[in-house]
């Protein structure tokens, strides 16, 4: 008899645990919100450029390649891939070309704007990341 009596109570106990569990409204699953876009910039051209900076600015120590990461980081801030590439392209095809032969790819308005943003974005990130 006792052994009938304690299970009734462990079932009801059971149930009323189980019943008030459920009785709690159930909360909407939450879905992370996707990590903010930090950069279109492909690593492959991440890693060039770190390895050309690192080469100008003395060579390969822990601090130039610390720095030279970060630079790109601050460029990829201010300009995205597209125009970063239109005007490193700008840049290297009228480097050193003087008269009517650089005056198509020098002279276009667009190529002023991407140059100067270039350079801009350059001196901020260097400002940024070089201790001097």
């Amino acid at each position: 008899m006792k052994i009938k009596y304690l299970s009734s109570i462990f079932s009801l106990a059971l149930i009323a645990v189980i019943s008030g569990c459920a009785t709690e409204p159930e909360k909407p699953v939450e879905q992370a919100e996707p990590a903010p876009f930090v950069s279109d910039y492909p690593t492959r051209d991440r890693v060039e450029y770190v390895l050309n900076c690192v080469a100008q600015h003395g060579g390969l120590t822990y601090i130039t390649q610390y720095a030279c990461g970060c630079k790109i980081d601050k460029i990829a801030e201010k300009l995205n891939f597209a125009e970063f590439e239109a005007a490193k392209t700008f840049t290297y095809l009228t480097k050193g070309q003087t008269g009517d032969a650089a005056a198509a790819l020098r002279d276009p308005a667009q190529s002023k704007d991407l140059r100067k943003r270039l350079k801009d974005a350059e001196q901020y990130a260097e400002k940024s990341c070089f201790v001097k």
